[in-house]
């Protein structure tokens, strides 16, 4: 099963937050917005950190981190049977109180009627009072009745009336599937990589590590198929079991070594006045245990060392490959598991795994963060849920802009708030004309980082807009010009950066050539109208260059759309910058 929603409120900065998710989520914003207080959320309510009395915001009483579920398989269906809703999704909250407790609660389908509420069962629960009810025929004909005689009847009433029960989706009031506190995995295995972590904790052989779980399940497998391994645990028990008083069977055990119970005497006769014994009983060690605490990692590049000696690049290069093996190992798994038949039984823990990463792109130069990428998008498209928060555009793909979400907190007592799109921008024609502009200006993603974005016809007023704009001393680097590859295809980036609400400027060429017909010209303007048909106000404004950037800094016709040619010409002694085209450059840059 996959997170679908979130819902974080009064964690750290956050006080009111709702984030539709995908399987892969990517994190985006300035430092100190909030971005690993989302993350942190998360892991709250996964059960890997415990809430501290600075989580709660300005001091809150209480917060809680609500998580709605989708995609679960036949056996998370069964475990969490109570939770389902029509559409077979699973909303859980877990509340966090001032003091350090918390507890897990459950939405469920709860009847209107008070007397096929669950929590009442136990008003019912004589014989007299159900007679007078609905669901008396589905309870027991004789006998005390029970209060979960009283709960079953009631679940098969409304299993046989669904038409006719009324029911509204509320939060249980008892503890979530009847349990004090829920098992930390229920809901899947957590794989977690912070941003600045030793890579030793990774390798570790502890089981809560990412290479723990997996050397655990290596070591189970060898335990239960090993011939070799089951024949040396029996000859540990076998040899501890000599040292003990008492053999297997509980009978004297006559062969134990003299030296031990000349101990033993000597021990008790000086306890003779106490009237005590003594037994010295020796337990045979876990081998598994045994195997788990004396593994040490090594890596050799050339020199044999533990991970710590190894450099950042190195250790996080393999804490990913590290991931990788795991999502491979997990997706062989669920292969098998799909290949056989599902199990009868009631499995108590998701098969679902989720991979929360703070800024993987740290140490890693650009050629490697978009390799690292590559793998996360693998990693989320087999089955699991990524989630991740970064400062590199190397980690984003404008095409998976559902993925993207952008952390901003803008006012302090607001709080931290995000901006998503959940539903499709492009359809037909219009997606493929924005997938192929990729290819064009593959640097694109920088935009989601920008804090105004210069939309351009092509790679002309790329390469001179900023040029221009450093001779005049007004380029400002937190811009980003992005080349949309055509006048066309410039309104399609206006709906994405209007949807992110993004600030931008969109320049394009007004196109009424002297060279060029009534035709030509009315379908420029056609273009153009699009352009300013697309623009938000709110966020975006549009800048027109009479003809085009060529025609603008003096180049003739023959060199046009050649932006080497025109980077040429205005790096010549002779060029001087006209002063409409001055005007337009310190406009865009202000």
């Amino acid at each position: 099963m996959n997170i679908e929603e979130l819902c974080i409120c009064n964690w750290r900065s956050i006080k009111n937050l709702e984030i539709k998710f995908q399987d892969l989520m990517i994190f985006i914003g300035q430092n100190n917005h909030g971005k690993s207080n989302v993350l942190s959320a998360l892991l709250f309510f996964f059960g890997e950190i415990k809430p501290h009395d600075l989580d709660f915001n300005h001091g809150s009483e209480e917060l809680y981190v609500e998580t709605t579920f989708s995609d679960l398989d036949e056996n998370d269906k069964r475990t969490f049977k109570k939770y389902l809703t029509s559409d077979n999704k699973l909303k859980v909250r877990k509340t966090a109180f001032a003091g350090g407790s918390f507890e897990y609660k459950g939405y469920i389908q709860n009847p209107v009627e008070e007397w096929l509420q669950e929590a009442s069962a136990s008003e019912y629960a004589k014989r007299e009072v159900a007679k007078t009810l609905p669901f008396y025929p589905y309870l027991p004909p004789e006998g005390r009745l029970t209060k979960q005689e009283v709960i079953d009847a009631q679940k098969k009433y409304i299993e046989d009336n669904k038409e006719a029960v009324e029911l509204r989706f509320q939060m249980e009031e008892t503890n979530f599937l009847g349990l004090k506190s829920v098992a930390k995995g229920i809901f899947g295995d957590v794989y977690f990589i912070p941003a600045i972590r030793d890579a030793s904790d990774d390798f570790s052989s502890k089981e809560a590590s990412a290479f723990g779980k997996l050397y655990t399940n290596i070591i189970d497998s060898l335990s239960s198929t090993n011939p070799e391994w089951k024949e040396t645990k029996n000859k540990l028990s076998t040899l501890f079991g000599a040292l003990n008083r008492l053999d297997c069977d509980g009978k004297d055990n006559k062969n134990r070594p003299k030296e031990l119970e000349d101990f033993e005497r000597a021990l008790g006769d000086e306890l003779k006045s106490w009237s005590a014994e003594i037994d010295v009983e020796v337990t045979p060690p876990n081998i598994e245990e045994v195997f788990r605490a004396n593994t040490q990692v090594w890596v050799n590049d050339g020199v044999r060392t533990d991970i710590k000696r190894k450099g950042h690049g190195l250790q996080r290069a393999l804490t990913f490959a590290l991931i990788k093996v795991v999502s491979d190992t997990l997706k062989r798994e669920r292969s098998a598991d799909s290949g056989g038949e599902e199990t009868s039984g009631s499995r108590m823990v998701s098969a679902s795994t989720y991979f929360i990463l703070e800024e993987p792109e740290l140490y890693l130069h650009p050629q490697a963060q978009r390799a690292l990428f590559d793998s996360l998008v693998a990693l989320s498209e087999s089955k699991n849920q990524v989630m991740l928060c970064t400062h590199s555009s190397a980690l984003i793909d404008v095409e998976k802009y559902k993925s993207i979400c952008i952390v901003k907190k803008d006012d302090e007592n607001i709080g931290t708030k995000v901006c998503q799109c959940s539903e499709d921008l492009f359809t037909g024609d219009k997606k493929k004309d924005f997938n192929l502009s990729y290819w064009i200006n593959p640097d694109r993603s920088e935009l989601f980082f920008a804090r105004r974005v210069i939309l351009v016809e092509g790679p002309t007023d790329k390469t001179i807009i900023p040029l221009l704009a450093k001779r005049l001393g007004v380029f400002r680097y937190d811009y980003t010009l992005v080349d949309c590859g055509s006048k066309n295809n410039i309104p399609l980036y206006c709906q994405l950066l209007n949807k992110f609400r993004i600030p931008y400027l969109a320049v394009y060429d007004k196109d009424h050539q002297a060279s060029k017909g009534a035709a030509d010209i009315a379908t420029a303007d056609i273009s153009s109208a699009r352009i300013e048909g697309a623009i938000d106000p709110t966020v975006g404004s549009t800048l027109q260059f009479v003809n085009d950037i060529e025609e603008e800094i003096g180049i003739l016709a023959g060199d046009k759309n050649k932006p080497y040619a025109a980077l040429t010409h205005v790096s010549s002694a002779d060029f001087a910058l006209p002063l409409s085209l001055q005007t337009k450059v310190q406009t865009i840059f202000q």
